[in-house]
């Protein structure tokens, strides 16, 4: 162990496993600090005057290997005049800079793995510089510098000096850069590292690309302030009265404090109210960090779910002694449990089920770069569509995009940023079960609990991904329960181990989800992945779901997934497509080919055929006919926490296609998960039974909601009144002009069966049909030939179809006739052609 550690003293951070970062500041929850109270209500960071954007235009220069890069660049004295501007924030590859690899489960810089080994000779490095000047305001006050992420590994200077290193691209890197800063200009220096040792948990199924991925940011703060708050927001046990658990770590960087401080909680309604107030002293602060902790009851508080996304506004005032304001923080809180309990998952009481789909951060323009535009796109198609979950495939995602989660209403399991597939998951070779990386396990997992865990819409947090099982795991799992005993945690290579609350698998096939909840377990079964969206797929979507509502043990699962990851490109004449695996990479590099086109929409959120067959599954009302023919309706209410009222059920009955009668009704105030049985009034009949009958159901919104237009349908439903009438009319038809004698004529080619009429002709030699004529009038010249094949789909090439059943593709062409024998059978013909 001493030789090892030797060793890795003498490599640079971005090889060091012992190193995940250098002078970075401890994670804390996503918070502004304001000058005001009422700045802080507003949450508006860009009104703070404690916030300055560092996004846009900065010097880049892009190496093709760390020996290539431009080693003093961070020097104020060096000379970038003749370098590139790059958009910060950005991915170097999506800007013209190395290439994007499209990878799913190898390594994209090797196919024979041997961490912690990371390339020295073809690893890119982009420098990037940039001046700020500083606000005179500020120079009283600690200046901290954020990047909200950075893929892979970066060090930091400020005005030439250095200030600290980081790794793990998916979570925020922060560092106190008050000792580096001056008044006036001040100049900052970033070396990023498209791939470091950290990369081994990295290897999601996305484009591999690199850069500033997120925003950048100053925040100043004063020197005695508020570094983090842990907002508990739950229930009592009968799930009635709210419970706020509240720690607050005040942080002092000078010395002593100077007499004593207070902190201020307010809680306010969303429409203005203080609904809750308490005041805590601070004595004796020290320097360093300081804990204080307010709990409260609090009756009568609106209850958060997907359904009714109720928030309030937290606002914590830190003030001096004298009752000087020194800062406003906020947050947003919502009242909510979510634990497992009689082996189900409950949010607030009640066993939800989890409509999911699984969301890469893709953008088909930017890559990585998610705007605010294209978070609210995706909440509003997912509220469309009848999503209530998502998972944050396969790392934490922009802070945003959980504020909007708070706002809009979906369950969000985050997942840690760790997934090692590339090493498979052998006890002895998984990275899950090693050592050397147990400390970037914990790091990363803590980075994304300490941010995110004031999110009411985060109800489980997730380990990671396809990372094997062992140590590293046992380790996350137990800090993570140390810390936060207000969610479960899930682990998918856990299966049913100590280390998961949730038995999550990924493309779990019926029978054995049966066969999991007929044992009663004591963990609910929710898929991690299933139904994978590739191409034209989700055909047994619906099989899925009758077995799911069957079982109350069966909560749901997450699609595989969200989006196409598709990147914009233009042919030569002009026109756009998307491009993905190996139209970029070279041919000594690895791709995956079309694998990272799986969604349920696409790149531009353009949505796929397949999202109206997830629609109908995810519904949250159905239909059942009982008597349909009656006009008389059942109406179930699958939501979880609210009813039917404020919903119309349309109705209309078409015969042959043609609406023939219709009507609007008040939906009946039906409960969560109650039922009531609807009479439509319905006044006409099957009155041609020549004709097809529907009865078609659609449950719409009467008003307009976030997201949500008036008259949007949330559900739908068609019964047939007379499904036989088509096919009885058909054959009653047929039979009335096919009566008659049946006679065949043979000669040495062709076989001809002789109906009052018409005939048809057969070739003896092939047995097909090659003629067929009725009332003088040939039909047809030719007549079917046996085919067993179809083109592929794209979930087909996954399992090899196109080799293991190649034979099929021409069977039909092969084939050599037998014997062609006809005969009558009760007034039909039939003829029977044996094939080799």
């Amino acid at each position: 162990m001493a030789v090892i550690s030797t060793f890795s003293q003498t490599l640079p951070e971005w090889q060091n496993t012992d190193i995940v970062e250098v002078n970075r500041e401890d994670p804390h929850a996503t918070r502004f600090s304001f000058d005001t109270f009422e700045q802080a209500i507003e949450g508006e960071k860009n009104a703070s005057g404690n916030y300055m954007t560092l996004n846009g235009p900065w010097k880049f220069h892009y190496s093709d290997n760390p020996g290539a890069r431009p080693v003093d660049f961070y020097q104020t004295s060096f000379n970038d005049s003749d370098w590139d501007q790059i958009d910060v924030p950005s991915n170097w590859e999506m800007k013209g800079y190395g290439i994007p690899i499209y990878s799913n489960t190898p390594y994209e810089w090797t196919l024979k793995p041997n961490p912690p080994e990371i390339p020295t000779e073809n690893n890119p490095v982009g420098s990037y510089r940039r001046t700020f000047n500083l606000p005179e305001a500020w120079n009283d006050k600690q200046v901290y510098i954020h990047f909200g992420a950075v893929k892979s590994a970066f060090y930091l200077w400020v005005n030439g000096e250095k200030v600290g290193y980081s790794q793990g691209s998916k979570t925020p890197a922060e560092f106190n850069i008050s000792s580096y800063v001056a008044e006036g200009e001040n100049q900052v220096a970033v070396e990023v590292y498209r791939w470091s040792d950290g990369s081994w948990l990295e290897c999601q199924d996305f484009w591999r690309i690199s850069g500033i991925e997120r925003e950048v940011y100053l925040e100043a703060r004063p020197e005695i302030h508020i570094h983090d708050f842990f907002s508990k927001a739950g229930l009592t046990s009968d799930y009635k009265t709210g419970m706020l658990d509240l720690d607050v770590e005040v942080r002092v960087l000078a010395g002593k404090a100077k007499g004593s401080y207070t902190i201020d909680a307010n809680l306010i309604s969303s429409v203005g109210e203080e609904i809750w107030a308490k005041e805590l002293a601070l004595e004796k602060i020290e320097k360093g960090v300081l804990t204080a902790s307010f709990s409260d009851l609090l009756g009568d508080v609106k209850l958060w779910s997907a359904e009714t996304p109720d928030l309030y506004t937290l606002v914590l005032t830190l003030k001096d002694g004298e009752g000087n304001e020194l800062e406003h923080l906020s947050s947003k809180v919502g009242f909510r449990t979510s634990e497992i309990k009689y082996g189900k998952l409950l949010v607030n009481g009640k066993a939800v089920t989890l409509k999911g789909v699984n969301r890469h951060e893709h953008d088909e323009y930017e890559g990585h770069v998610i705007s605010e535009e294209i978070m609210l796109k995706d909440i509003e198609l997912m509220k469309l569509y009848n999503v209530n979950a998502v998972r944050t495939s396969h790392y934490p995602n922009d802070p945003r995009w959980y504020e909007l989660c708070d706002q809009y209403g979906l369950y969000v399991v985050d997942e840690a940023n760790i997934e090692s597939h590339g090493m498979g998951y052998n006890p002895k070779r998984t990275l899950g079960n090693n050592p050397l990386f147990t400390l970037s396990h914990l790091d990363r997992t803590i980075r994304m609990v300490e941010r995110d865990k004031n999110h009411p819409s985060v109800i489980i947090w997730s380990l990671g991904n396809e990372a094997g099982d062992g140590v590293c795991f046992d380790a996350t799992y137990d800090w993570i329960k140390q810390r936060d005993l207000s969610r479960p945690v899930q682990y998918e290579r856990a299966t049913s181990g100590r280390n998961t609350d949730i038995f999550c698998p990924m493309y779990m096939r019926i029978p054995d989800m049966v066969k999991y909840v007929e044992r009663q377990p004591d963990k609910p079964l929710i898929q991690c992945e299933y139904v994978h969206a590739m191409g034209n797929s989700n055909g047994n979507f619906m099989d899925y779901w009758d077995v799911i509502e069957k079982y109350d043990q069966l909560q749901g699962g997450f699609i595989w997934d969200w989006v196409d990851q598709g990147i914009a490109q233009k042919t030569d004449d002009g026109t756009k497509y998307w491009a993905y695996g190996g139209d970029f990479e070279p041919e000594d590099v690895h791709n995956d080919g079309s694998f990272c086109l799986n969604g349920m929409v696409f790149p531009d959120r353009t949505v796929h055929p397949s999202i109206y067959e997830m629609k109908r599954a995810y519904q949250n009302v159905d239909f059942e006919a009982v008597p349909v023919n009656q006009g008389v309706v059942k109406v179930i209410n699958r939501h979880d926490f609210i009813s039917l009222e404020g919903f119309d059920l349309k109705w209309e009955l078409t015969a042959a296609g043609v609406v023939v009668e219709s009507g609007v009704l008040e939906s009946p105030e039906v409960g969560p998960a109650g039922s009531a049985y609807v009479d439509l009034g319905i006044s006409s009949g099957v009155e041609d039974p020549s004709k097809e009958y529907f009865l078609n159901l659609a449950m719409v919104t009467r008003e307009e909601a976030p997201m949500i237009p008036a008259g949007h349908e949330v559900a739908g439903g068609q019964f047939a009144l007379n499904p036989a009438a088509a096919t009885s009319v058909c054959t009653e038809e047929f039979a009335k002009k096919g009566s008659g004698e049946v006679s065949f004529v043979e000669t040495k080619t062709v076989l001809t069966v002789q109906v009052p009429g018409g005939e048809i002709q057969f070739d003896r030699a092939t047995g097909q049909m090659t003629s067929y004529v009725m009332n003088n009038k040939e039909l047809f010249s030719a007549g079917p030939t046996p085919n067993f094949w179809r083109a592929p789909i794209e979930n087909d090439f996954g399992n090899r179809l196109e080799v293991r059943c190649a034979m099929w593709k021409t069977f039909g062409e092969e084939l050599t006739l037998q014997t062609l024998v006809p005969a009558e059978i009760e007034g039909m013909v039939v003829l029977v052609a044996e094939y080799i």
